[in-house]
């Protein structure tokens, strides 16, 4: 007999997926279940699953490890770890406003807003941004159009007027030689000092409403090149994003909100 295993749907800023409290149930394939449950038309419907736990190490109190939509394992995300904050301080998993998370890419410490007993946005320390990684990007010929930041995850800035090719172009950069594990790819149209219009191409999932990382990485981008400060409204398919670039300890800080959809049975 086969166990049904509870889960929850959330997205932030649009960028959906499942849910699931290893504290409650065991996944023994989560590859295949997040392909199978992430199909829109024959199972839930999501960019991907995600998995919470309690933490193995001391320095967190909690845990996740997310899978794309088509059953690779993600380092980290942005939105899914803002949703996580919700979820265990609404679902009474914790009374604690501010969360050690424990991911693929380090511990990132969650900052809750609370009011009246509901968690209206959530701000992750991102940690620092890299450049520069020869696991993750290879400089190569025809490559340089672009700002390779990694926020934990690889991510390809490209800096456009037409950020609607973010389908034809993202699909084809995603796989290109320069990117040993595949890339992110982000396309940005700055609109203002402090506001960037972004499109992105996420890694194993297609196009997504929203991307936590390639928003950091976007506005860690703009800022690097001098096309914007380092605080910036970064604007999505699926909604708005606060990123600001501290000069202070060089972390990147991620504010925006979270969304339950419903729960269910599968």
């Amino acid at each position: 007999m086969k166990e049904k295993i509870r889960f929850t749907k959330m997205h932030g800023c649009g960028n959906d997926y499942i849910y699931v409290n290893l504290m409650e149930h065991e996944i023994s394939n989560p590859e295949a279940a997040a392909v199978a449950w992430s199909d829109r038309h024959k199972g839930i419907g999501s960019d991907g699953l995600v998995l919470i736990d309690r933490s193995h190490m001391p320095e967190a109190d909690f845990s996740m490890r997310i899978f794309n939509a088509d059953g690779s394992e993600a380092m980290m995300c942005g939105n899914a770890s803002r949703c996580i904050g919700k979820y265990l301080y609404e679902r009474g998993l914790t009374n604690q406003t501010e969360i050690r998370l424990l991911t693929l890419s380090g511990v990132k410490t969650l900052l809750l807003d609370v009011k009246d007993g509901t968690v209206e946005n959530v701000t992750v320390d991102m940690l620092e941004p890299t450049f520069e990684d020869d696991s993750l990007f290879v400089a190569h010929r025809g490559i340089d159009k672009g700002v390779f930041v990694s926020m934990g995850n690889p991510h390809f800035v490209i800096f456009t007027e037409h950020i609607d090719q973010v389908g034809e172009t993202g699909r084809i950069l995603e796989q290109h030689p320069a990117f040993p594990e595949r890339c992110n790819i982000d396309f940005a149209r700055v609109e203002s000092q402090d506001v960037i219009r972004t499109r992105v191409w996420e890694r194993g999932s297609g196009i997504t409403l929203a991307c936590g990382t390639g928003a950091c990485a976007t506005a860690v981008a703009a800022a690097l090149t001098g096309r914007a400060g380092r605080r910036s409204q970064i604007v999505m398919d699926g909604g708005t994003l606060t990123i600001e670039w501290r000069e202070s300890d060089n972390h990147v800080y991620m504010t925006g909100p979270a969304t339950f959809v419903f729960d269910g049975e599968i």
